[in-house]
């Protein structure tokens, strides 16, 4: 069910859709970590500076969960895509990047009931993730990625 159009199923869809949940400044920056990790194979401190002034307390350990490659891009035949981040505490949570949202507490807390955050760790590390190349891959069926999206509707009742 898309609500948007965007172009295809490429991996350049995933830069588009950073456009339309993020501000400007933050989209930027990770172009630019992009840009530097391709050149030189890592992120330069100004940048991760920038990181932590744009999305604070969640950057260090956002880092830290793309250092651990926490991040699964799950994708469908049919090019439906979702991701899974490894939390911290060892759970696995689900994020999607196209409506920038994530099943953790905090993303709830923080994020919708509060506006005190533009995102959580999860969502950033994904961001990052895509950013760095650093994201696993893994190749389900539509039942198996349904199943996935409605476990973690299952957790929250």
């Amino acid at each position: 069910m898309e609500t948007r159009p965007h172009g295809g199923h490429s991996h350049e869809a995933s830069a588009n859709e950073m456009d339309s949940t993020l501000p400007a400044v933050a989209e930027e920056l990770l172009k630019e970590i992009k840009k530097a990790f391709q050149e030189t194979s890592h992120v330069p401190d100004d940048l991760l500076l920038g990181l932590k002034f744009i999305f604070g307390p969640s950057a260090v350990p956002a880092l830290e969960l793309v250092d651990q490659r926490s991040v699964t891009r799950v994708v469908s035949p049919s090019g439906r895509t979702a991701y899974q981040v490894l939390g911290s505490s060892g759970k696995l949570y689900t994020c999607y990047s196209s409506c920038h949202f994530c099943t953790c507490p905090a993303f709830g807390f923080t994020v919708l009931q509060k506006s005190e955050s533009l995102l959580c760790k999860h969502i950033l590390a994904v961001y990052l993730s895509q950013a760095v190349g650093a994201c696993q891959e893994l190749t389900v069926s539509e039942e198996q990625l349904t199943s996935i999206l409605l476990a973690e509707e299952e957790d929250e009742g």
